[in-house]
């Protein structure tokens, strides 16, 4: 299968910016079971001064801001081709050693509620253990739109049982690092059955099992991620794959406007 993905983000500003830097990671990696047809980055009042991958093998582009101005777009877009795998990633790589991602962080430390959430899972076959968590993280927290905020840990989201995506990933994460598993963050996109264009990108897990590699877990939407699913970044929680993170100096007043269109080629 074939995606075409448009990702648009715009600042507008009500006082100029006088310095910033951005950094962007919006681009596909290409892998196993991900091709990289064709992707490029277009630029409205800044430009790219470097682009490199990071610890986590994620294509990052740093941009700085033109000074003076009020307004920034930054326009990711091109064509992925996806072949189903079943939501298995496969062996690590990428510079980070595995042991890495056994690593709690401020996002995904496993408190009472993580413990909970891990108590009585049958450990006799890996896979099937990881779906049953995400079985239950799903039914602990509800999906709900406008009601966690960005910086909600794993445990935030479980005493609030309700979150978004990016909440259900952090959850499933401390809960597999709990069990001894590496897990990691990432974000993504993915192509809607009922619309093409949204607001945000997508997040889900992926757990290392033994004999598979990587393996991926949308708690969300209770599968494994299929061919309308495209990674893009990876880390140990949000942090490490957001799309678009930076500073600035002025530019007051911020508006911030995200569209993404993706849809089968």
């Amino acid at each position: 299968m074939r995606l075409t993905i448009h990702h648009t983000t715009r600042y507008r500003f009500d006082e100029p910016v006088s310095f910033g830097l951005q950094q962007l990671r919006k681009t596909p990696k290409t892998n196993t079971n991900q091709q990289v047809v064709e992707w490029q980055t277009r630029i409205i009042g800044g430009q790219k001064e470097v682009s490199f991958d990071d610890h986590h093998h994620n294509v990052t582009e740093l941009i700085s801001f033109e000074p003076g101005v009020t307004e920034l777009e930054l326009v990711s877009e091109g064509v992925v081709e996806l072949t189903d795998t079943h939501g298995v990633v496969g062996r690590h790589r990428g510079p980070s050693p595995l042991w890495l991602y056994t690593r709690p962080t401020a996002l995904t430390e496993a408190r009472a509620g993580v413990r909970e959430l891990i108590r009585d899972l049958d450990d006799s076959n890996p896979v099937d253990m990881l779906h049953q968590l995400s079985a239950r993280i799903r039914e602990a927290i509800t999906y709900q739109i406008g009601v966690s905020e960005l910086g909600w840990s794993a445990e935030d989201a479980i005493q609030s049982a309700h979150g978004v995506c990016q909440d259900h990933a952090h959850v499933f994460i401390a809960c597999a690092r709990k069990l001894g598993l590496p897990a990691r963050y990432v974000s993504g996109y993915l192509m809607l059955d009922d619309r093409t264009t949204q607001d945000a990108m997508h997040a889900w897990a992926e757990a290392h099992v033994e004999g598979l590699g990587w393996v991926g877990f949308d708690v969300s939407n209770g599968i494994s991620p299929d061919a309308r699913y495209v990674r893009v970044a990876t880390g140990l929680d949000y942090s490490d794959a957001a799309p678009v993170s930076g500073t600035r100096i002025g530019g007051a007043g911020e508006a911030l406007d995200v569209q993404i269109e993706v849809a089968q080629q």
